[in-house]
């Protein structure tokens, strides 16, 4: 099925390029490389993987005011069957026009939507299911299927989304690192009889007033964070052949979002109040969490053209020691260097600190072009301690080094 459509896609490329007013292609190659200084915990696992990534993203313009768009991607992983995968991350419709004093924009097919305004993470964007094997801390999105009409106007941004199907989350496999402790199953189950066709709706409004930048969210449908049946048990008492099958609620979320400007610091603020969720224990509990956010930049650092941005974040999940995620209560501290040279170059290096666990982990980052068309970028995320107490951590994480070089054409 899935073949067909990207089959489909492509014959109606063909077929309107033809005519089409602007024909544009860009793409990426991007070969990759990681090692792990750690014994790995399981005898399947390896030390140092290699891989690559191609993606194309190609833009159509068909008529005056509509177009379409289509960005495929696919990764190979020398270790990890289940990292080696392929998705359409954009393959949509864009339309758009005037309507009185107001302007929309109508899009209609698989396309990537981001809310919110901390570097962290995001508690407020829900829309699009995350592709957790490509990273661990960046988060990119899987293409989400969806109907996307936006109104603007001087009295601000609406935006109403219709998604018909749910994608699932993706997960390491029992050959790859950074995996759980224990297998997670393919087969994930749904609370909603319709599984992933559930319809879900989405609304947001934002705008901005005076140094404030806000937007105010809700969602309502099945939810993309999973929460894990334990099955496979031999004896109740017992985690031997445990395997943890993904189980996806009907939620209800209310999230806001809210950047206060200033001539020193930048504030930033994320809050949600989630109803319908599975904590970590299984039992249905409603919650809600903040992230509160400072930044600031320091340009011409040294009478130079360099600028340094330092960012302090705070994140807080009201369930505690019950919640699903491994942000609960935790503290981010985080510099950006950038030489604003001809090559790009930057550097990148936060701390990742649990202020309830015995959890430290430095994030290290340097980027810099080679040449018009290539790119290299070293990584670093070293996990300083582990506390086996804290469940959604696992007991430990696998640190690692990677490097990769990327050509652009």
């Amino acid at each position: 099925m899935r073949h067909s459509v990207v089959i489909a896609l492509l014959g109606f490329i063909n077929a309107t390029c033809t005519v089409a007013q602007t024909f544009d292609v860009n793409s990426e190659i991007s070969l990759q490389g990681r090692w792990y200084p750690q014994s790995p915990i399981f005898l399947e696992q390896k030390s140092s993987t290699m891989g690559a990534v191609a993606k194309t993203t190609l833009y159509v313009e068909i008529a005056p005011k509509t177009s379409f768009t289509f960005t495929p991607l696919y990764r190979y992983d020398s270790a990890d069957s289940q990292r080696t995968h392929g998705d359409v991350r954009e393959a949509y419709f864009l339309m758009y026009g005037d309507w009185k004093n107001n302007s929309w924009e109508l899009r209609l097919g698989q396309a990537s939507v981001y809310w919110g305004v901390t570097e962290l993470y995001n508690l407020v964007d829900i829309v699009n299911q995350t592709d957790l094997v490509e990273h661990p801390r960046n988060r990119p999105k899987l293409g989400q299927p969806m109907v996307h009409l936006t109104l603007s106007g001087e009295w601000g941004i609406a935006e109403s989304f219709l998604l018909p199907y749910h994608r699932k989350r993706t997960f390491p496999g029992p050959t790859g690192r950074l995996r759980s402790r224990f297998p997670i199953s393919d087969n994930a189950s749904y609370e909603h009889r319709d599984e992933e066709n559930h319809v879900d709706v989405a609304f947001r409004y934002s705008n901005s007033v005076g140094p404030y930048d806000f937007g105010f969210s809700v969602f309502v449908g099945t939810n993309r964070e999973p929460t894990f049946l334990a099955s496979g048990q031999s004896e109740p008492t017992t985690y031997e052949n445990l395997t943890l099958q993904p189980h996806y609620e009907q939620i209800e979320q209310f999230g806001l979002d809210v950047q206060l400007t200033t001539s020193a610091l930048l504030y930033k603020f994320e809050a949600i109040q989630r109803n319908g969720m599975r904590n970590l224990f299984g039992e249905e509990e409603n919650y809600h969490a903040v992230i509160l956010g400072t930044e600031h930049t320091i340009y011409n650092l040294f009478n130079s053209s360099a600028s340094l941005t330092v960012l302090a974040e705070w994140l807080y999940d009201g369930r505690g020691s019950r919640s699903t995620n491994v942000w609960t209560n935790d503290l981010f501290l985080s510099g950006f260097l950038s030489f604003n040279d001809v090559a790009g170059t930057e550097f990148v290096a936060g701390l990742l600190a649990d202020l309830d666990y015995d959890y430290r982990a430095l994030n290290l980052e340097f980027k810099r072009r080679l040449s018009d068309s290539w790119t290299m970028r070293f990584e670093s995320i070293v996990n300083l301690s582990s506390d086996p107490a804290d469940l959604t951590y696992d007991g430990r994480k696998d640190s690692f080094v990677g490097m990769d070089f990327t050509f652009g054409f």
